[in-house]
């Protein structure tokens, strides 16, 4: 009797343990990590349509549209919290001196009609250097490019906590350090172009403006533009494809078009932005900033329309103002990937650092340098990859497929 009743509790220990187990591991499932890559504040809120529009869909019909989250890494440089006092009281000041400049680089390479067919600006901060290196010695090289002239800058501002003014001590000597090494840059690789605001993530619309201005005033005849950030990688070849028929006397610019998104209004985030700043409840279309291209009349066209928009603390947001007062529509395309790739959700085990896919892409964003230069290498290497798509396809839609 006694092992009878033993083995019955035995019994229902071990039935009460498994079913522990059981909800122990239910729970697991349902709060495990998706494995998707995709930015977890755009999982579900962003679809494609054709021809690449990326819309940041509402969940019901009368619902306001997901809000921006971003689609560019602040710099390196420390934000801190945005004093929107300090800039709705600063907010007219948009011209600064340019202190490093490169008046001669659109002279093109002595041979009649010498102008740049692209003219390549890469948004950076003073202490990545490494970066800078990475695109000058991969896809940002200067020179002939399937026999289109290629030019290169890097856009900066002064790094954060070294202002121009001031008179402190420590503050000097940070100056002469940080205004020494970029000097010294510049006259190795005739690339950099500084100028004196602060550079932080919200004055990258700055950049945008004084950018456009310079390129007005010393290239003046370059045929494209492509301006992204220093952390994308950028297939030349199959963005010159693209560009082949276009007409750069005519508009465009071309890139990761996002529409209906609204801004944020939670003070906790870094795109915080109140409604006395931005009253409407959705931006203007706009082109994703880590990398989008224009033609040479678009961006003269732009650097008057920019003069007469009011700045707003978000680049790629701004620029969809100035185009929207231009009454021009941003040109989707699926090649250009500023939220980077992620695996379809068919294959979510994918890997996405392939060769086979990069060499069918015009821009991917968010990589290393080290991913940078190795992807630029496994792609123009002695050693190509064997791929199933023919070469190239970037001028079609990206599709996954064997």
């Amino acid at each position: 009797m006694r092992r009878r009743l033993r083995l019955r509790g035995d019994a229902t220990l071990t039935l009460l343990l498994g079913a522990a187990l059981g909800l122990l591991l239910y729970s697991q499932r349902d709060g495990a990590a998706p494995t998707t890559s995709a930015p977890p504040a755009l999982e579900g809120a962003v679809r494609r349509i054709s021809p690449g529009t990326r819309v940041f869909q509402a969940p019901e019909a009368d619902a306001d549209p997901p809000a921006y989250e971003g689609d560019t890494p602040a710099p390196p440089t420390p934000t801190g919290p945005f004093d929107f006092g300090g800039y709705l009281r600063a907010k007219d000041r948009r011209r600064f001196p340019l202190l490093i400049n490169q008046p001669h680089k659109c002279n093109g390479d002595g041979e009649p009609g010498g102008r740049p067919d692209l003219l390549i600006a890469v948004k950076s901060v003073a202490a990545d250097f490494e970066r800078r290196q990475a695109v000058r010695q991969t896809w940002g090289a200067e020179g002939r490019v399937q026999g289109a002239l290629v030019r290169r800058v890097f856009l900066l501002g002064v790094p954060r906590g070294a202002g121009i003014e001031g008179a402190d001590v420590e503050g000097a000597g940070t100056r002469a350090h940080w205004r020494a090494l970029l000097r010294a840059e510049s006259r190795a690789y005739a690339d950099i172009l500084l100028w004196a605001f602060d550079d932080t993530f919200f004055n990258l619309t700055l950049k945008e403006i004084h950018f456009l201005a310079w390129t007005s005033a010393f290239c003046p005849d370059v045929r494209f533009v492509f301006k992204g950030d220093s952390d994308v990688f950028v297939h030349v070849g199959n963005l010159l494809e693209f560009l082949a028929p276009r007409d750069p006397a005519q508009d465009l610019l071309a890139g990761d078009v996002i529409i209906q998104a609204r801004p944020i209004r939670v003070r906790a985030s870094k795109y915080y932005i109140p409604e006395v700043v931005y009253g409407l409840p959705a931006y203007p279309a706009y082109a994703g900033g880590g990398g989008f291209v224009l033609s040479g009349a678009t961006v003269r066209r732009l650097a008057d329309a920019c003069a007469q928009v009011e700045l707003f603390p978000i680049d790629d947001v701004f620029l969809g103002m100035c185009l929207q007062r231009l009454r021009l529509t941003p040109e989707p395309h699926p090649a250009f990937r500023t939220f980077g790739i992620s695996p379809p959700s068919a294959a979510p085990h994918l890997r996405t650092f392939d060769p086979c896919f990069y060499r069918e892409l015009v821009v991917v964003h968010g990589l290393s340098a080290a991913d940078i230069w190795l992807m630029w290498r496994l792609l123009h290497g002695p050693n190509r990859p064997t791929c199933a798509h023919p070469w190239p396809a970037a001028a079609g839609p990206f599709q996954w497929g064997p």
